[in-house]
């Protein structure tokens, strides 16, 4: 199993962040590090205190390391329109010498969404946006221009320039765990899917499906990374142990999950412990 970890930035100073990123950025078992998109903070936090914004924090983690693949995870694809989103992504592969990985989700959070007027929609809105913006997405990497008409989004002769580093264009990562839906669009279109997290039996019946997708499409599914996101409680030996569960059913890169107050000194004997998971 590989590692990478996730910071979500909420509660959190941006100088904590940055020590982290650069202290794992040194340390060869992570090999990628992530946070989230949201503008409220999350989960079990006070949604009313401090929450840093995801995409420009990216830009300054791409100019603050050297080694790490960068990304968000993942992108509430209703809060920007997805051409706004490629010419993003493109600046940021570009100021990261070509490490972005361009993480992509349905949106859920109605407290934020609501809070701002950003139109959040029906659950079937909301896929039928994020299988959209996929096809923007990639068709504005791939090709000189893009005309679009969807449902959501419309392009007319529409370029992205410059493309960015990689081709033929950073790889996406669809985040969640949606059966019918979310994994339909992973086989159609990711590089990597993000199990949002679970038990390893969940894992296992997901990939069975991301599977089956795949087949229905003709994609082989190993072209897909599969990712699990691994909390740490603040234990390196059962964060080892749950990470060796989920490789075990299936999963071929853990995310480890840091808590704020972020603090880089976990981080040495983290990667000892997993170090004997891979």
């Amino acid at each position: 199993m590989r590692f990478a970890i996730k910071t979500a930035p909420q509660h959190t100073t941006w100088a904590d962040m940055l020590a982290v990123w650069r202290a794992a950025d040194e340390i060869e078992l992570f090999e990628s590090g992530w946070n989230f998109d949201h503008f409220y903070p999350i989960g079990s936090y006070d949604s009313s205190g401090p929450c840093l914004e995801g995409w420009s924090m990216l830009a300054a983690l791409a100019q603050a390391t050297k080694r790490l693949r960068l990304g968000t995870l993942v992108t509430g694809i209703h809060y920007r329109h997805p051409a706004v989103l490629a010419n993003m992504a493109a600046t940021i592969d570009i100021v990261s010498g070509g490490r972005l990985e361009i993480g992509l989700g349905a949106g859920w959070n109605e407290e934020e969404s609501g809070a701002y007027g950003i139109e959040l929609g029906s659950p079937k809105e909301r896929s039928d946006r994020l299988e959209e913006a996929c096809q923007v997405i990639i068709s504005l990497f791939s090709n000189e221009t893009t005309t679009f008409a969807g449902e959501h989004y419309k392009l007319d002769s529409a370029r992205l320039e410059p493309k960015g580093l990689q081709r033929p264009h950073p790889p996406i990562c669809i985040g969640g765990s949606g059966e019918k839906r979310t994994l339909r669009t992973a086989a159609r279109y990711a590089q990597h899917w993000n199990f949002v997290g679970g038990s390893p039996e969940d894992l296992r019946h997901k990939l069975e499906l991301l599977e089956s997708h795949c087949a229905a499409v003709g994609r082989d599914p190993s072209e897909i990374l599969v990712s699990s996101h691994v909390e740490f409680d603040g234990d390196p030996g059962r964060t080892a142990e749950l990470a060796a569960s989920l490789a075990e059913a299936g999963a071929e890169l853990g995310i480890i999950q840091l808590r704020p107050p972020h603090d880089p000194t976990v981080l040495e004997p983290l990667a000892e412990r997993l170090s004997e998971v891979r």
